[in-house]
C-alpha cells in the first residue's frame, strides 16, 4: 500500500513537471510565433528594404566636368582619364607606412607623393579612398594588378583629371580646381548639394572654375549594383546617367591674350581689353602669372613657397583686386566733366607757368616753365597738369565724384569672377565714414587739387579703368563686363548667350563726347604717345599716364635712377581703336614702369595691331593648339573603370610732383 502511494505521488509530480515543461514550450513557441508574425507581417517592408540595401549597392556616377574654351574654340581647360593608386585606411591590414613601402617596390612613390597623401588623409574620413599616386602608367598598373592580392584596402581607380593645356596663359581668368577640403564640404552642405557631390573629389577653387562651379560640375548619376556578401559586384540593376557640366565659351581671344602676356615679359602689371559695344572682355592679363596645373592634385610645398613668397606676387589677380591711382588717364574724364557741368568750354584757356599755388602749397607741372597758353584740347594732348589742378579746384570733390561714378570708377563692375575690389572714388561723405576724429573727417580744399591729375585718394582697379574707357568709347552706353559669352549644354550642345543688354546710359552730349575722343586721338597722333603709334593703319585714341607710388619730399625732383625699382612710378595707358568706330578699348598698368608712353603704350600698340590687323610682334610665339586638336577628350572614367575596375596708391604729401608722360 505504501509503495502504491509513493508511485502515485511520483506520477503526480511527473505530470506537474511535464505540464510545466509543456507550458514553457508552448510559451516559447508562442513567443517565436509572435516574433515571426511581427517580423514577417508588421516589419516585413522595413527588413525587406534593409536586406535589399545589403544586396544592392548604390554607386555614384561622377559627371564629366564642362570644358572652358576661348571665343574661337581653343580649349583652355579640359579633362583626361587616368588611373590612380588609392588606399582605404579602414580596410588595410598592417601598418600603413609598411604597406606604402611595399607598394613603392611596385609603383614609384616619391617623397612628395607621401607628403600629399598624408595631407589628404588628414582632411578625409578614415573609410574614404585616398590617392597616393595619380596618373599611373600601363606598366605600373600591370605590376600592381599582378600583386593585388597582397594589398587589401589598396586598389586602382579610373579617374577624370583636369588639365590646362596652355599652362600659365590666362591662368587668373581660368583659375583651377583642387581636391574638396573640409571648408568646401561645409559650403556644399550649406547649399544642400551633398548628393550632387557624392563621389566627386574636386571643386573649383579660383577664377571661372570657381565662379561657374555649379554649371561646370553637372549632375551626378547613380548605378544600382547587386553585390555578394563579400562586396563583389554581380550585375548592374539600374542606371541613372550623369549629366555632364556645361561648357563655358569665353569672350577671351586667347591669341590676343598671348600677345599681351609676351609683350609684358618679366614686368608686373595688368591689362584689360574690352569690346565696347558688348562688354566682351577680349584679354584679361595679370602679370606675372602661374601654372594652374600645379594645384589640381595639391601643390607641393616647394612650388607653393615659390609662388606665395615671391615679391612679384604671381597669385594676386591684379585686374580684379589691384588698386592704382589712374594718373593722367583720368584727365579726359575730368575734361568731359567740365564740359558737361558747364565749367569750361573747349576754347577756355589758362596760362601755365609750370606750377599752381593753392593755400601756400605748390603743385608742380611736369614741364619746368609750363606749357604756355593751354586750352582743353592741348591740355589732353600734352597732358598739362596745371590745367587740371585749376579745374579740380573749380569743380570740387563731390562734383568730381558724382560725375565719375556712372563711368564705373570706384564701383563694382559685376564681372563674373569672385572677390572683385571696389577701389576708391573719394568724396566728403566717404571721408566722414572712413575716419574717426573730426579733423581727419574734414575734407580740405587742398586735397581736391591732386584728384584732377588722378592722384590723391583716387585708387581704381585696372578693370574699372578699362570699363570706364569702354563706356566713353561707347558714347555713354554702359555694358556689363563679362568673361563667359556662351553656356553650351554638355549633352545637346545647345548654346545660351549670357551677354546681358545694356546696363544703363550716361546722359552725355554727343558733341562733348566727340570733342574728348578727338583730343584723345590727338594724343596718339601728335601728343605724348605719337611716337608709339606712328605709322599705324588705323586711327587710335588714348591717354598716357604716370602715377606716383611714393610721395617725394618738398624741393626734391623725381629721378627714377635714384629710386628703388619697386618704388618707381607706375606707367598707365587707356585707349580705344579705331577712334571713329571702336572695336576694342584697353586699360593697362605697368607697375614701376615709369612713363606711360615708354612702358605702357607700346604694349597697347601690339594689342591693337594684333586684334585689328592680325599682325604679330616680331619673334612672337605661336604655340596655341588648334581647336580641333586641343578639344579632343580622352576616354571617360566610366570606360576606364570598366576596363580596370595689392598694390595701393600714394597719398598727398608735402609737395605734389606733376605727372611725366
Amino acid at each position: 500500500m505504501t509503495e502504491f502511494k509513493n508511485t502515485e505521488r511520483e506520477l503526480h509530480f511527473f505530470r506537474l513537471r511535464l505540464s510545466a515543461v509543456a507550458l514553457f514550450v508552448l510559451v516559447c513557441f508562442g513567443l517565436l510565433l509572435s516574433r515571426f508574425i511581427w517580423l514577417q507581417v508588421y516589419k516585413h517592408s522595413d527588413y525587406a528594404s534593409q536586406a535589399d540595401d545589403n544586396r544592392v549597392s548604390v554607386v555614384p556616377v561622377v559627371p564629366n566636368r564642362g570644358l572652358i574654351l576661348d571665343r574661337n574654340g581653343v580649349v583652355l581647360a579640359r579633362n583626361f582619364s587616368a588611373y590612380t593608386l588609392e588606399i582605404t585606411p579602414s580596410k588595410i591590414r598592417g601598418e600603413l607606412d609598411a604597406i606604402i613601402d611595399d607598394l613603392a617596390t611596385l609603383v614609384e612613390i616619391a617623397p612628395k607623393d607621401r607628403k600629399r597623401f598624408r595631407k589628404l588623409l588628414e582632411e578625409s574620413k578614415n573609410f574614404e579612398s585616398t590617392p597616393i599616386r595619380t596618373r599611373l602608367s600601363d606598366e605600373e598598373v600591370a605590376r600592381f594588378t599582378a600583386q593585388r592580392y597582397r594589398f587589401p584596402g589598396v586598389d586602382i581607380q579610373a579617374r577624370l583629371f583636369r588639365q590646362y593645356p596652355l599652362g600659365q596663359v590666362a591662368s587668373h581668368v581660368i583659375g583651377y580646381i583642387g581636391r574638396i577640403s573640409q571648408k568646401d564640404s561645409e559650403g556644399i552642405a550649406e547649399r544642400d548639394d551633398d548628393a550632387n557631390y557624392s563621389g566627386t573629389d574636386y571643386i573649383g577653387k579660383e577664377g571661372l572654375e570657381k565662379s561657374y562651379e555649379k554649371k561646370l560640375h553637372g549632375t551626378t548619376g547613380y548605378e544600382e549594383v547587386e553585390v555578394t556578401a563579400g562586396g563583389r559586384a554581380v550585375r548592374t540593376l539600374s542606371r541613372t546617367a550623369a549629366t555632364p557640366g556645361s561648357n563655358l565659351i569665353l569672350s577671351i581671344d586667347i591669341e590676343l591674350q598671348k600677345v599681351v602676356e609676351e609683350a609684358f615679359g618679366d614686368r608686373r602689371g595688368a591689362l584689360i581689353a574690352i569690346e565696347p559695344a558688348t562688354g566682351d572682355i577680349l584679354a584679361y592679363v595679370s602679370m606675372p602669372t602661374f601654372d594652374p596645373n600645379l594645384f589640381v592634385e595639391g601643390i607641393d610645398q616647394q612650388s607653393w613657397d615659390a609662388l606665395n613668397t615671391s615679391l612679384d606676387k604671381p597669385l594676386v589677380n591684379r585686374p580684379l583686386s589691384g588698386s592704382y591711382p589712374p594718373g593722367s588717364t583720368f584727365k579726359p574724364f575730368m575734361a568731359l566733366a567740365a564740359l558737361e557741368l558747364g565749367r569750361r568750354t573747349p576754347s577756355s584757356a589758362i596760362s601755365d607757368p609750370g606750377y599752381y599755388y593753392f593755400g601756400g602749397h605748390k603743385f608742380n607741372d611736369d614741364k619746368p616753365g609750363g606749357h604756355g597758353t593751354v586750352d582743353m584740347y592741348k591740355s589732353i594732348v600734352v597732358s598739362c597738369d596745371t590745367y587740371y589742378y585749376t579745374l579740380a579746384s573749380e569743380l570740387g570733390v563731390d562734383a568730381i565724384h558724382d560725375f565719375m561714378k556712372p563711368f564705373g570708377f570706384g564701383q563694382l563692375t559685376g564681372i563674373d569672377l569672385e572677390h572683385e575690389k571696389r577701389g576708391l572714388l573719394p568724396s566728403t561723405a566717404w571721408k566722414r565714414a572712413a575716419y574717426k576724429t573730426p579733423p581727419q573727417q574734414k575734407w580740405y580744399a587742398g586735397e581736391t587739387i591732386s584728384l584732377g591729375i588722378g592722384q590723391g585718394y583716387n585708387a581704381f582697379t585696372p578693370l574699372q579703368m578699362a570699363h570706364a574707357v569702354a563706356n566713353l568709347a561707347n558714347d555713354g552706353v554702359v555694358m556689363k563686363p563679362h568673361l563667359v559669352k556662351i553656356l553650351e549644354n554638355g549633352m545637346t550642345r545647345e548654346r545660351t548667350p549670357t551677354v546681358a543688354k545694356e546696363s544703363y546710359r550716361i546722359n552725355l552730349k554727343q558733341k562733348n563726347l566727340d570733342f574728348i575722343k578727338e583730343a584723345m586721338a590727338g594724343v596718339a597722333r601728335e601728343g605724348t604717345s605719337a611716337r608709339v603709334f606712328a605709322g599705324t593703319e588705323y586711327i587710335s585714341a588714348g591717354k598716357t599716364g604716370t602715377a606716383q607710388v611714393v610721395g617725394i619730399k618738398k624741393g626734391d625732383k623725381y629721378d627714377a635712377k635714384r629710386v628703388a625699382e619697386r618704388l618707381r612710378d607706375n606707367a598707365l595707358y587707356i585707349g580705344f581703336a579705331p577712334a571713329d568706330k571702336p572695336r576694342i578699348a584697353i586699360a593697362i598698368v605697368v607697375e614701376n614702369g615709369g612713363f606711360g608712353a615708354e612702358a605702357a603704350a607700346p604694349i597697347v600698340r601690339k594689342a591693337f595691331d594684333y586684334y585689328l590687323l592680325h599682325k604679330r610682334p616680331a619673334g612672337s610665339k605661336s604655340d596655341v593648339p588648334a581647336a580641333d586638336e586641343a578639344g579632343a577628350e580622352a576616354r571617360s572614367a566610366a570606360e576606364l573603370k570598366a576596363e580596370a575596375e595689392s598694390v595701393g596708391g600714394p597719398r598727398p604729401g608735402a609737395e605734389t610732383q606733376g605727372n611725366q608722360e
